[in-house]
C-alpha cells in the first residue's frame, strides 16, 4: 500500500518550526530537502567543483519537508493538522499531496545512477542493477564521497585510463574519493593502484567499493596528502580534484611519477584550463593530451 507524502514548500528562515510541528504530525518519518549549504557540505566529505548539475540546479532558498503518512492513519486529517499549525505560526508555504511506495522514497537517491559504458572497455554499474555486457564491469555505491562516474571529469578520466592502461602498472590516485579511478584502473589491468584522500569517510567508502570489485588485494586506500602518504614511484598518477588543489599538489608529484609515465589531471572548469596548463608546464611536465567535455577539462601530461 501507498504512503501519503505531504510535501511542504517554503522559505528556508522557517525550517526551526518544523523540528517540533512535524514531531506533532509525523512521528514516523520526516524528510528535509535543503540545498542552502551544499557547497560547503560537499566541501567537507569530497571537492567542491564536483557537484552533479541536478543538485546545483536546486533553490538554495527554499526547503521542501517531506511528512510520510502511512496507510493505517489519516492522511487528510494529518493535512489539516500540519496547515492549521503552520497557519497558526504565520509559515507562507505551498501544500503539495503525493503518493509513494515505502520502498520507493526509502530508495529515491538511487534514480541518480545508473549503468554507463566509459571508453572501450569499462561499464560502471550500481550495485543493485543486472546489467549484462561484454565490457568489464565496475560495480559502485556512490555512498557519500564524490565519485559515480555521472561527472564529466570522473568520465573523462576513465575513458584516458581506458586508453593507457595496457596491464600491469602501478596507479596513485590523489584525492581518491569513491575510489572509482584506482579501482577502474585495477579492473582494466593495472597491477596495484594505492589511493590517497584527506577524507576519512571517502577512504572508507573507497575500501568498501574495492571489496565490492573483488579488488581489495590490489588496491591500498590510506587517509593523508600525497607527500606524506605516497611512496615510491608510479607508472600513472590521477588527480580528479579542484583547478587550486591539482595546481598545489602538482609540484610533489614528479618525486612520485616515473619517467615516461602519465599525469591525469581533471576536476578543471575550462575557464581555468590555460592556467593549469601553464602550471603544470612550468613544474616540467609536457601535456600529451587535453579532453574536453561539457565545460570541464581533463589534462594528460609526462615527464
Amino acid at each position: 500500500m501507498q504512503w501519503t507524502d505531504l510535501k511542504i514548500i517554503t522559505d528556508k528562515k522557517y525550517e526551526d518550526i518544523f523540528d517540533f510541528v512535524s514531531a506533532e504530525i509525523c512521528p514516523a518519518g520526516v524528510q528535509i530537502e535543503d540545498y542552502s549549504d551544499l557547497e560547503a557540505q560537499v566541501e567537507q566529505i569530497a571537492h567542491v567543483d564536483l557537484i552533479e548539475d541536478d543538485l546545483l540546479k536546486k533553490d538554495r532558498r527554499q526547503i521542501i519537508v517531506h511528512h510520510y503518512i502511512s496507510p493505517e492513519l489519516d492522511a487528510q486529517a494529518a493535512r489539516m493538522n500540519l496547515e492549521n499549525r503552520l497557519d497558526e505560526l504565520g509559515v507562507k508555504y505551498r501544500c503539495e499531496v503525493d503518493y509513494v511506495n515505502r520502498e520507493d522514497w526509502q530508495n529515491a537517491w538511487k534514480k541518480y545512477y545508473h549503468p554507463m559504458e566509459i571508453g572501450s572497455r569499462l561499464a560502471v554499474c550500481p550495485s543493485w542493477e543486472d546489467y549484462r555486457t561484454d565490457r568489464v564491469v565496475m560495480r559502485l555505491d556512490p555512498g557519500l564521497a564524490f565519485g559515480s562516474g555521472t561527472h564529466e571529469t570522473t568520465y573523462l578520466c576513465l575513458e584516458v585510463l581506458d586508453k593507457w592502461i595496457k596491464g600491469g602498472e602501478r596507479v596513485l590516485d590523489v584525492g581518491t574519493g569513491s575510489g572509482i579511478l584506482a579501482i577502474g584502473a585495477v579492473l582494466l589491468g593495472a597491477g596495484s593502484a594505492e589511493g590517497v584522500d584527506i577524507d576519512p569517510t571517502a577512504v572508507k567508502v573507497a575500501r568498501e567499493n574495492a571489496q565490492l570489485n573483488n579488488v581489495a588485494d590490489k588496491f591500498t586506500v590510506k587517509v593523508g596528502d600525497l607527500a606524506r602518504t605516497a611512496s615510491g614511484q608510479y607508472d600513472v598518477v590521477t588527480a580528479n580534484i579542484v583547478a587550486n588543489a591539482v595546481m598545489a599538489l602538482s609540484k610533489d608529484v614528479p618525486a612520485f611519477l616515473k619517467k615516461g609515465g602519465v599525469y591525469i589531471t581533471s576536476g578543471i572548469i575550462d575557464t581555468r584550463k590555460d592556467e593549469v596548463v601553464s602550471c603544470l608546464e612550468g613544474l616540467g611536465f609536457e601535456i600529451i593530451k587535453i579532453y574536453e567535455k561539457n565545460g570541464w577539462v581533463c589534462i594528460v601530461a609526462t615527464l
